[in-house]
């Protein structure tokens, strides 16, 4: 059938960048859940540490940090900053960066915070 001749071409044309977006928001979903998985441990160790009877947010701020540097550091989350607070009941630790951008222009933030209660000897 002459009339249909380059169909397949222009089917392509079309379908092509439409395959390729959904390729490319697929792969940016998982690398979005993956940094948020890491911060999330992240500050779930930190404040572990935080809160242990003689921690300190200093020593959770640090034990976030290095989580995040074993994971994958800057091939996970960029731009990480870590926070951390104690007060007399509990512990907190925040981890917050930038997931990873497979789509130029378009960053994703990640924000994750953990919180335990501090761990304490009484007498019975």
């Amino acid at each position: 059938m002459r009339s249909e001749r380059g169909s397949t071409s222009v089917q392509m044309v079309i379908l092509m960048p439409v395959l390729f977006l959904v390729m490319f928001l697929g792969l940016q979903a998982a690398l979005f859940y993956h940094a948020r998985t890491v911060a999330i441990a992240a500050a779930q160790q930190g404040a572990r540490a935080a809160g242990v009877e003689t921690g300190s947010s200093s020593d959770g701020i640090a034990a976030a940090t290095s989580f995040v540097a074993a994971a994958g550091g800057s091939d996970v989350l960029e731009n990480t900053s870590v926070s951390g607070s104690r007060t007399a009941t509990e512990a907190t630790v925040t981890v917050q960066g930038t997931a990873l951008s497979v789509i130029p222009g378009w960053s994703l933030i990640v924000l994750q915070s953990a919180t335990v209660p501090l761990e304490r000897i009484t007498t019975g």
